[in-house]
């Protein structure tokens, strides 16, 4: 059976201790900064092992935080290359924070602590971190406890399914305007660097995302298709982007002063031919030459969709260029596709009613 000891320390900060006895076994122990902790925990250590799964978990006893980040970067995350830099990051930022803990101690309410600290520092840009920035930190580190428990076995529990996720705010709709659009295209076409303003028009253009633009090889450009094949996307699947007009003008143009021996679209000039260029500084410069208010390159993709839809196409249309998992996410775009949507509506009266008023009988 199991007991919870309720203590005091000497600044008043109550604890609570965990003590199970089961028959056959040694007395389990583990102390918590709250009773509903320390219950879940009594309940869940009986019931592992009276089912024999408890002792097979001794891992959690003895590795670190830290131990099964470092082993989840080294193992899991080279098969996420799309995501592989921000997750690291994220991942490092915990271990950070929480490496020091072994993975039987860590609770729910550590990890709360640390997603309020998250939510409540600036980014590098003297930015508050947004709720779905802090959100994808928190999902980070349970996919690494996930995996810690379904693959490696070295736990049975995963504390941050038991942490709320911070409400998102309405994902942005931003997107240029006509003049808007010129002038940031004029800025790019003049600056410094040579591939901004392919790369700026084939955002505006595609829908695709900066790093899929950016790691562009020629191997994914099929000119006889006129598309483009992503191989490696943020949603681990393979997506088509046709390759039209103005934009196929232009990487055919890049194709033919571009050595053959390069991989890559838009190499480094400075860090060689197999690092793909970097724009940072080309771009910032641009949005403030074309005059832009709080417009990022992401945004860019924002642009194309919310062209699309004013252009008539459908959600799912949308959904499938962008690379879209639901129709959740494209629905930011639906008041823009208003026009369209009277169109369908006025053609299916047209052909139900005709002309007749349904009041009136002939």
């Amino acid at each position: 059976m199991a007991a919870i000891e309720e203590r005091e320390n000497a600044k008043g900060e109550k604890s609570y201790r965990v003590k199970v006895r089961v028959k056959g076994y040694p007395v389990q122990t583990a102390t918590f900064t709250t009773k509903t902790e320390a219950k879940a925990c009594a309940r869940n250590t009986e019931a592992a092992i009276h089912e024999g799964r408890y002792f097979s978990y001794s891992a959690s006893k003895k590795k670190t935080v830290s131990d099964l980040i470092d082993r989840y970067i080294e193992e899991i995350l080279p098969l996420k290359p799309a995501s592989m830099a921000d997750q690291t990051r994220q991942l490092n930022h915990w271990k950070k924070e929480i490496g020091d803990l072994v993975i039987q101690d860590l609770t729910s309410s550590m990890v709360t602590a640390v997603r309020n600290k998250l939510k409540s520092q600036t980014t590098v840009r003297n930015q508050i971190r947004s709720a779905a920035t802090v959100n994808r930190y928190l999902a980070a580190l349970s996919h690494a406890f996930t995996i810690s428990i379904k693959e490696w076995e070295w736990t049975n529990d995963n504390p941050c399914t038991r942490v709320s996720k911070l409400r998102e705010a309405r994902g942005r709709t931003r997107y240029l305007s006509k003049d808007e659009r010129f002038r940031l295209l004029d800025a790019c076409y003049k600056s410094c660097n040579q591939y901004l303003y392919t790369i700026v028009v084939l955002a505006l253009s595609t829908g695709a995302r900066k790093n899929e633009i950016l790691s562009l090889k020629w191997e994914n450009i099929h000119f006889d298709r006129e598309v483009i094949q992503l191989n490696e996307t943020k949603n681990g699947k393979i997506r088509i982007l046709p390759l039209q007009n103005y934009a196929l003008e232009l990487v055919l143009d890049l194709r033919r002063k571009q050595k053959l021996n390069v991989a890559l679209l838009f190499p480094s000039t400075k860090s060689g031919n197999h690092i793909p260029t970097n724009i940072r500084k080309g771009w910032d410069k641009a949005v403030s030459d074309a005059r832009l208010e709080d417009f990022r390159f992401h945004d860019l993709r924002h642009s194309a969709a919310s062209y699309m839809a004013m252009d008539g196409a459908s959600l799912i249309d949308i959904a499938q260029i962008l690379g879209h998992k639901t129709l959740e996410m494209t629905k930011r775009y639906s008041h823009l596709s208003d026009a369209h949507t009277k169109k369908v509506v006025a053609s299916m009266n047209n052909k139900i009613f005709g002309k007749r008023r349904p009041d009136l009988r002939e």
